[in-house]
């Protein structure tokens, strides 16, 4: 269920983590009305592209459980979620998220992932990315390895 103050913390992250020298971007997760992770975008601080505030959040909460899913929390966010982010949160199984500012609103600072997911939504023939896919034929396949050992 929908808490403000959950909204607000994350949008502290993001203002602590400017004056910090990262970008405005902070996350929290929460479950049965606890913050069970939070994290900031640290890809300034890591050269990680891949260290987004909500990714981070996601990981800690991950390693805390101890489980690789989420469900019935919820994600409040300081920024709309990138692609990335909810493909990650999708597989997570985070029950809801809430965001403040969307990629419209972060358009004009270089802070909207419209043109990721634009590029995304292109068949794979067609992305600026050379993508190919490649068959190989091997002796043991790792998708029946693994459907045995289950």
């Amino acid at each position: 269920m929908y808490d403000e103050k959950f909204l607000r913390q994350a949008i502290e992250l993001a203002q602590e983590n400017v004056r910090n020298g990262g970008r405005p971007f902070g996350a929290v997760l929460v479950k049965d009305g606890e913050v069970i992770a939070t994290g900031v975008n640290e890809t300034n601080a890591t050269h990680d592209i891949t260290a987004h505030a909500e990714l981070l959040a996601v990981r800690r909460a991950n390693e805390q459980l101890q489980t690789p899913f989420l469900e019935g929390t919820e994600m409040y966010a300081s920024g709309q979620p990138c692609p990335m982010c909810m493909a990650a949160m999708h597989s997570a199984k985070v029950g809801k998220i809430y965001f403040a500012y969307s990629y419209e609103q972060g358009q004009s600072y270089g802070l909207s992932s419209t043109d990721v997911l634009d590029e995304l939504k292109k068949p794979i023939g067609e992305q600026v990315i050379d993508i190919q896919h490649k068959t190989i034929d091997v002796e043991e396949h790792p998708y029946e390895l693994w459907a045995d050992q289950k």
